[in-house]
Parts: C-alpha cells; structure tokens; sequence
C-alpha cells in the first residue's frame, strides 16, 4: 500500500472531472490529501508536498456492491452531502468558514448543505482537495490494517483508536439533528439572497 501512501501523483477535482478520467472503473483504496482543514489534529498525519493525508475510503465496501473507484471518487468531488461521507464530513468542519449549514432539501428527506452550499464545498476541494488510489480486487479486506499503519482523523469507521474520529463522530451527529430541527431550506430564497449580495 506504499502507493496509496506515498503516491507518485495527486489528483485535483478538475482533473478527475475532465471528459477523459483517469480514475479506472475498477476496486481499490483511494486516499484523499488536502492543504489545510481547521480544527484538525494532524501529529503523526502522513505529508506529501504540504499535503496531509486525511482520509482513506474503499469502492466497493464489499462483495456484492457495484460501485468502483471512479463512480466513487466523482461522487465525493461532485456529488453532496447525502451521498458522501467525506463531503459531509468536510462541510460540518467548514461550516464557519462557509457560512452553510447542514440541512433539509427538497422532500426534507436528505441532508445536504443546500445546493450553494455544495457549490461552495466543490470549490473548496479544488482548491484543497487531491486524491490518488490503488486497484485492490477485495479492498474491504485491507482498508482497516491501513487505520493502524498511519494516523487518519477524518475516518470514523473502524478507526476508534484515533481519538479525533470519536469527535467528529459526535460533531457530525450534532449536525444533522440540528439540520433535522430546522424547517427544509428554501433554496430558491437562498439564490436570490445570494445575487442581491453580489
């Protein structure tokens, strides 16, 4: 797993996102390097050019699921909260710095950031977002053997020995109750209050 930790190459969102991606539709571990998230221990945090590593997933969590690692990836460089854990997970440490919430959308069923607010988090990680991964026909057997190899604290799953994931267990299950007292967000009103300040 040397390659996951140590990469020769970082992807950038825009890069991943090209017509061309060079993500393979295939299982593996991805890894996730970024610049700079507030309110992070990083000690013991692997380095690459500045870059911290923070996050290791999997694509497919197990053997009957048909994911692979570029519908993965592009969904947690483009897709919201509902639908990535690391989205979400970055958003609730942003929030200050955003100013967007966690909330209700559309049928009040899924908690998302509001769509501004994901377009908000899309220009984050390209900006401090960069990924790399590794094919591994079964990754699900190896992901955890990798939580005891190097000190990742946005994984929660797993990952208990890592005394930040517990707090960011708790602050992410803080923001969806909170999301889940509020009314559903009216993004139609959010855009129009978005152009009047522009």
């Amino acid at each position: 797993m040397n390659e996951l930790i140590s990469p020769h190459k970082l992807f950038s969102r825009s890069s991943v996102l090209e017509k061309q991606c060079p993500v393979p539709k295939s299982r593996g571990l991805y890894a996730w390097f970024f610049k700079e998230i507030p309110h992070i221990p990083t000690d013991g945090c692997v380095i690459k050019d500045n870059l911290k590593l923070l996050y290791v997933g999997i694509s497919p969590k197990n053997e009957n699921s048909t994911q692979d690692l570029r519908l993965r990836i592009k969904t947690h460089f483009s897709g919201n909260a509902e639908g990535s854990t690391l989205r979400l997970t970055l958003g609730v440490l942003l929030e200050e710095k955003s100013g967007f919430a966690l909330r209700r959308v559309g049928s009040g069923k899924r908690l998302t950031f509001t769509h501004i607010g994901e377009q908000w988090l899309d220009n984050w990680m390209e900006q401090n977002a960069f990924v790399c991964w590794v094919e591994h026909q079964k990754p699900w057997q190896v992901e955890e053997s990798i939580f005891k190899l190097v000190s990742l604290p946005l994984n929660i799953r797993d990952n208990a020995h890592n005394l930040f994931s517990q707090d960011l267990s708790k602050l992410r299950t803080l923001a969806k109750q909170r999301a889940r007292d509020l009314p559903v967000a009216n993004e139609d009103n959010q855009q129009r209050q978005m152009k009047k300040e522009e």
